[in-house]
């Protein structure tokens, strides 16, 4: 699928604010495959299609969910993270795209997880520091993606852990997990 085709697509699929941010998260993937040794191709199609599921009801997202055998434990956690592994089960079916590097990309987005690919960890900071977001510590990780993919994705996962402990909100596991596996390479270096 080209880009006019997948963009035109998923620009159907959401608010204009939200497309803006998808253009950003896809220049910023596409900058940092580039920087990283990623393949920029698949960086820009899951960036263009990584918030395809975002505006989908709760209802239809938690039956695909259930239907799919994906796991239960999302449903206990904030809906903010079940458009990540509905997206990719949804840009599978509805864009017929099947490169399992580009879906997992789409799949964990959100959550992060422990030992992702190349792919994934591109398209997780992306969509942290793409030019559109403005909040505490957004500069510092901008900084650091330029030197660093591994500091600046824990620094972007401390930043969220700390956000939501802020917040009273339950974390999901596979992010606790990616932050304490990057912290272990980090401490490595």
């Amino acid at each position: 699928m080209n880009r006019e085709a997948a963009l035109s697509l998923v620009k159907s699929q959401m608010t204009e604010h939200r497309y803006h941010h998808t253009l950003g998260v896809v220049e910023t993937s596409i900058w940092l495959a580039t920087l990283y040794g990623a393949n920029p191709v698949k960086a820009e199609l899951a960036a263009i299609f990584h918030d395809y599921a975002k505006f989908r009801s709760k209802e239809e997202m938690k039956e695909i969910i259930i239907s799919q055998g994906m796991s239960k434990n999302l449903l206990e956690y904030n809906e903010e993270l079940w458009h990540a592994p509905v997206g990719a089960y949804l840009v599978e079916k509805e864009a017929g795209i099947k490169d399992g590097e580009v879906l997992d990309a789409i799949r964990y987005h959100t959550s992060g997880r422990i030992g992702m690919a190349l792919l994934e960890k591109i398209v997780f900071l992306a969509d942290y520091i793409e030019p559109g977001r403005h909040f505490p510590g957004v500069e510092e990780v901008r900084e650091a993606a330029k030197e660093d993919l591994e500091y600046a994705l824990f620094l972007s996962v401390r930043n969220t852990i700390q956000f939501l402990m802020k917040k009273n909100q339950r974390i999901y596991p596979d992010t606790f997990y990616m932050y304490n596996d990057l912290l272990g390479s980090i401490k490595q270096k």
